[in-house]
């Protein structure tokens, strides 16, 4: 079998998986990144492939919830803003802090959010009365950009999924707004990382292209699925990926 059509039967299904679950709850680069080293692509190769089609995936996904009217501008844009700043300086941190120490620190966390989530029925159903002034809610905004993308630069996954729970812990959104404000969030900084992957030349349009068309796709449809569903599937979605991303992190620890 030729080689390239081998690589494009493993990515494209995958992607269209990753991005389904990536436009409803986050946490799609858990399965789209495996895929391309699945293949047998270059580490850097793959991370520059994944950004450029998680990236069009994305703008695909942000439109079905733009249209829909599940985007709040200012908290979005400052956040989208200040996570450019974070994720830079995540990068520079990532050489200084351990990433097993990192891990671990997940590893604690992710099953108190699960159980949150278990006990907490009616979190993110409607949006909150909101108690915070203009001014506060974009300070709060930039701050949650900056921290989850200081998180982005340093490790990864679930970035998506952790920017939905701080709007909705921190501003007060329902789940779904929340989701459409981190996709314009995610948006952006992959965005800016694929133009860096696309000037060195870390991106392999033959397989980029197939893998993006099957990102519009799963895009669409995740975003379509969780707007006509509400909070409750992409509450349902967030319980998804917390397992993916504990089973990772504790394959990890364990080999």
């Amino acid at each position: 079998m030729n080689e390239l059509l081998r690589m494009c039967l493993i990515i494209c299904p995958l992607i269209l998986c990753a991005s389904f679950v990536d436009s409803v709850a986050g946490g799609g680069g858990l399965i789209s990144l495996p895929a391309y080293m699945l293949a047998g692509l270059p580490t850097y190769m793959a991370l520059g492939t994944n950004k450029m089609v998680n990236g069009i995936g994305t703008a695909f996904a942000s439109a079905n919830y733009i249209r829909s009217g599940k985007v709040q501008w200012r908290p979005a844009l400052w956040s989208a803003v200040a996570a450019l700043a974070g994720s830079a300086l995540g990068t520079r941190l990532a050489l200084l802090i351990r990433e097993d120490i990192l891990q671990l620190i997940l590893f604690i966390i992710l099953p108190v959010i699960a159980v949150f989530l278990a006990v907490k029925k009616d979190f993110g159903q409607n949006d909150k009365k909101r108690s915070l002034t203009t001014r506060q809610e974009r300070a709060a905004s930039a701050l949650i950009g900056l921290v989850i993308g200081c998180y982005d630069g340093m490790f990864g996954p679930g970035t998506g999924t952790f920017l939905i729970m701080a709007y909705t812990v921190v501003i007060g959104m329902d789940l779904l707004t929340a989701s459409g404000c981190a996709k314009i969030s995610n948006l952006a900084s992959n965005a800016a990382s694929a133009v860096v992957y696309l000037i060195h030349g870390k991106v392999l349009f033959a397989v980029a292209i197939p893998a993006a068309i099957c990102s519009i796709i799963g895009g669409w449809l995740g975003s379509r699925f969780a707007i006509r569903g509400g909070s409750k599937r992409v509450r349902g979605m967030i319980f998804v990926v917390l397992g993916i991303l504990f089973a990772k992190m504790l394959y990890e620890l364990l080999t």
